[in-house]
């Protein structure tokens, strides 16, 4: 394949340059990691999961099929700077495909990948969880984030919602709320992964000061299809264990109208906080 994927960048927003890929040919694609899109030690485990995803769907080629589970393990996090993506499409059937992905900075491998996107099926029943209870975003206040939160607050419009605000010693793991970006992107898949990791970490709540929180691994699970024109998504994240310096986080993306985007889960670490990451 040849060429890029996304939107021509002079008429892209922040998000969509900052995850945009280039073909290099042969499985490969050309990315660059944006420092504008930090949080603490490194780039947002999110936005790595949309530049990895917005490769696969690149080198498969394949609009009608969806992708339904991705999985990151990240080894370590890239500088910023250029990377290079190798997507390997394991098996493509009559309605799936199965694709390995693995991001590379200065020979080093920092995140694997394996992703199944499919065609929709036919099935014998359908059901889905009621969206939390909430506002609309236009009644909620914005918080105000610059100067105390990562480079990439500053790139989203954040109305919280759920759980004691971070480092207030709550009595519960949970946070989430109302995202979406400055740019006003729609959401994509690439975007629905990227908020799938975008709010600060739901033990935070429970914690008295800062903490560092790297993700090991994060599953994110595409269920509802996002509908043309919408901007904002409803987030909850909870944490139910925190064991060993490990901690795990479930969450939920939903759109305006109840619909269940995404859900997800992941494992990180819990650690004090070091300057400097």
């Amino acid at each position: 394949m040849s060429g890029s994927a996304g939107t021509p960048e002079s008429e892209a927003s922040e998000f969509a340059n900052a995850t945009s890929v280039e073909a290099l040919g042969d499985g490969r694609w050309g990315a660059a990691v944006d420092p504008g899109w930090f949080g603490p030690p490194g780039p947002n485990g999110g936005v790595i999961a949309a530049m990895i995803l917005r490769a696969i769907r690149a080198e498969l080629a394949d609009a009608e099929r969806l992708p339904r589970s991705l999985t990151l393990h990240y080894l370590r996090p890239p500088v910023a700077g250029g990377v290079e993506i190798e997507v390997t499409v394991e098996r493509s059937g009559r309605s799936a495909s199965t694709c390995s992905a693995r991001m590379i900075q200065d020979g080093k491998l920092t995140t694997i990948a394996l992703c199944v996107l499919s065609h929709d099926y036919e099935t014998v029943a359908e059901w889905a969880p009621v969206a939390p209870a909430a506002p609309p975003p236009e009644e909620v206040p914005l918080l105000s984030l610059s100067g105390v939160a990562p480079a990439m607050f500053e790139r989203l419009e954040t109305h919280g919602v759920f759980g004691p605000p971070p480092f207030t010693a709550g009595e519960e793991a949970l946070t989430g709320g109302w995202l979406r970006t400055t740019g006003g992107d729609e959401l994509d898949p690439e975007l629905i992964a990227f908020f799938a990791d975008a709010w600060w970490p739901a033990p935070f709540s429970r914690l008295e000061a800062p903490a560092m929180a790297p993700t090991l691994e994060l599953t994110i699970h595409f269920r509802a299809k996002s509908q043309p024109g919408e901007q904002y998504a409803l987030t909850r994240f909870w944490t139910e264990a925190s064991i060993d310096g490990l901690f795990d986080e479930m969450g939920e993306v939903w759109d305006a109208d109840g619909r269940l985007l995404a859900q997800s889960r992941q494992l990180a670490l819990l650690r004090p906080w070091r300057a400097g990451g």
